[in-house]
């Protein structure tokens, strides 16, 4: 599945959901678990959906690595420019 641009293999998805469960966001990690269920392909991240995201990856397993630093250069991004 892609989200944020970042390709998640599909055995990680749940795990990712599970570490977005543990930080809180109920809400996203069910969307994540509904998008796995119906096979999507690619699933949009709102802005806010991004942040949780990271802060679920705070201390990421060495899998999510790089969705976390894409997320961060994402939110940096959006910082430089005021848009947060």
């Amino acid at each position: 599945m892609m989200l944020a641009g970042f390709s998640v293999p599909d055995r990680d998805v749940l795990t990712l959901a599970a570490l977005t469960r543990e930080a809180g966001f109920v809400d996203l990690a069910k969307r994540l678990e509904d998008a796995y269920d119906r096979e999507v392909k690619v699933l949009g991240l709102t802005v806010p959906e991004r942040g949780m995201l990271l802060w679920a990856l705070d201390d990421p397993p060495r899998e999510f690595a790089q969705l976390r630093d894409l997320l961060l250069a994402e939110h940096e991004g959006r910082v430089r420019q005021g848009l947060v």
